[in-house]
Order: structure tokens, then sequence, then C-alpha cells
């Protein structure tokens, strides 16, 4: 039996493949979870136009995103966190820090889409990489600076 696949299926292919498969695994399994459709010929035409719609869609994606991406390269953000001794931030900035920052300045960027390591916990200048689609990454000048020392009475 010769079905089109409408989700990756794991060992088996992914989305809009044309695939045999035993008769069984097709009706049974397939089929009832409406991971694949039959491979009859008005299927086969149906798919070609989703795979064409979907590459339309991906080059007008990647198009947005680098124009999103040039304007986020020229973005600086600062942080003022609370600072110890010997410069020991007290707390971090995190991707979701810098997500709502992007936000206030009219960027709606996922905070998830923030490729951070590991929070930020030392003062200084850094470079973060922001993934904006799959071949689109722009990067934002992020500074954190301390607020005045904290002085104890000894």
């Amino acid at each position: 039996m010769e079905v089109i696949l409408k989700e990756d299926v794991n060992n088996l292919g992914h989305r809009g493949d044309v695939v045999k498969v035993a008769d069984g695994y097709g009706r049974n399994y397939l089929l009832p979870r409406k991971l694949a459709i039959e491979a009859t010929p008005a299927n086969k035409a149906v798919i070609e136009q989703m795979k064409g719609s979907a590459i339309r869609k991906l080059a007008k994606e990647k198009i947005e995103a680098q124009d999103l991406s040039n304007l986020l390269d020229k973005v600086e953000l600062t942080f003022e966190r609370k600072v110890g001794e010997n410069e020991h931030l007290f707390g971090s900035v995190t991707s979701g820090d810098i997500a709502h920052a992007l936000e206030l300045q009219g960027y709606t960027i996922d905070r998830r889409k923030i490729s951070l390591e590991e929070p930020l916990k030392q003062l200084g200048e850094y470079h973060v990489p922001v993934k904006l689609h799959r071949d689109v990454t722009s990067h934002v000048k992020v500074t954190v600076k301390g607020d005045a020392v904290e002085e104890t009475a000894a």
C-alpha cells in the first residue's frame, strides 16, 4: 500500500513523502491516526500544491526574519542590577528579561528564540544571539551595569 505522510513518522519518512508500507500498518495505524493519506493521484496533486505553498511561506518568513534581523542588530539594551563585592550580581539577566525589554521597544520576540547558554551574571557587554528563522540569526547588544555598591555599617 502506498501512502502520503501528513506528519513526520520515525523510521518511515518525513511529511509529504510517498512511502510504501504494509497494508495492515497503513490501514490500522497510519490512516486512523491521520498520520498519512492514501496515495491516490488526486491526493498526490494536493500534496504537491501543499509543498509549493509551504516553500513560498518559508521564503516569505525568511525575508521577514532578515528584515527584523537588520533592525535588531542596531538595538542596544541596558540592564541595571544590584552588585555586591567583586562585581558579583544579585540576580541575573535572563532571556525572559531580554524578551521583555525588546517588547517594550516594540519587537515581539519569543524568549525561547533568545539563545542564552545561561543567564548573564557578570557586569559587562554581551552580544546575545536571537534565532529568528532556521537560517537567520541576529545579535542584540546587552549591557549589564551595576547599581551603587551597598555599604553596610560595620
